[in-house]
């Protein structure tokens, strides 16, 4: 099974942390050539020097913050016209606030939709053109599960993630027939930062602990734990690999099995 990276190079999206940043390890790990883009400039060159001791290829960081889409839009364009493509992307961006859907003010969808959907639109057309001229492509979103099953109290949230799930999978459609796949993998319970602030948040509502909570959590997945985000990062890595060049379209829950629908 070939999954080589050899010569590829991969734009990886909020790589200073928890998935993103293990997804831009693994991604080393296979050969490619990472430029990680994030907003915070001292974390990014913190994961730089560790992609370096992967396999010293000279990775290079983009300064960005996805709250503002003509500033994704400039950091990227300004490394393309340095001469750069790159045949990977993968799209990660933290998730909106939790709270019902219902509760939630106007200026809340709007924002996590330019941070979410416009921003990756915005990289897509900005990649697409050097994707389809190497004959090689792939699009990775990372999303949630709750594009297949809602999730309580994450109503922005659920929101937005079915609307860049139907976003990639027509992509998908378009893209194809250049030898470019988009896909969507839906991590589940995931110890990052988020979910710890997302335990520390219910149990100040609930209170319960902070233990409790997490256990709960825990216990939701039929593997009775919460996944870690370098096996996030291996799902990822395997759709960007040449052994995945005809999986296109799909979702790809990693979750433990948590999700209750196929």
């Amino acid at each position: 099974m070939d999954l080589s990276l050899n010569g590829k190079t991969a734009v990886v999206c909020g790589a200073t942390q928890g998935i993103g940043e293990a997804a831009a390890l693994e991604l080393a790990e296979l050969g490619a050539k990472i430029v990680v883009l994030a907003r915070n400039e001292d974390k990014l060159k913190s994961v730089v020097i560790k992609l370096n001791e992967k396999n010293g290829l000279d990775h290079e960081y983009l300064v960005a913050d996805f709250s503002i889409v003509s500033n994704v839009e400039a950091a990227i364009q300004n490394w393309l016209n340095q001469g750069n493509t790159a045949q990977i992307l993968v799209n990660n961006t933290g998730g909106p606030a939790g709270g019902p859907a219902n509760a939630a003010g106007l200026d809340e969808f709007t924002s996590a939709f330019q941070m979410h959907l416009l921003c990756n639109h915005a990289l897509v057309q900005a990649l697409m053109p050097g994707m389809k001229e190497a004959g090689y492509g792939r699009i990775i979103n990372v999303i949630s599960t709750s594009v297949k099953q809602p999730l309580p109290n994450l109503g922005v949230s659920n929101t937005i993630r079915g609307a860049v799930a139907n976003w990639s999978k027509t992509l998908a459609n378009e893209l194809g027939q250049f030898n470019i796949t988009v896909n969507n993998v839906l991590p589940g319970a995931t110890d990052t930062v988020r979910l710890k602030s997302i335990i520390e948040n219910k149990a100040a509502k609930t209170g319960d602990s902070v233990e409790k909570i997490a256990e709960q959590m825990a216990n939701a997945s039929p593997m009775k734990r919460v996944a870690r985000p370098e096996e996030v990062a291996n799902a990822i890595a395997f759709l960007a690999s040449p052994a995945a060049s005809y999986i296109n379209g799909i979702n790809v829950p990693v979750d433990g099995g948590r999700t209750g629908c196929l």
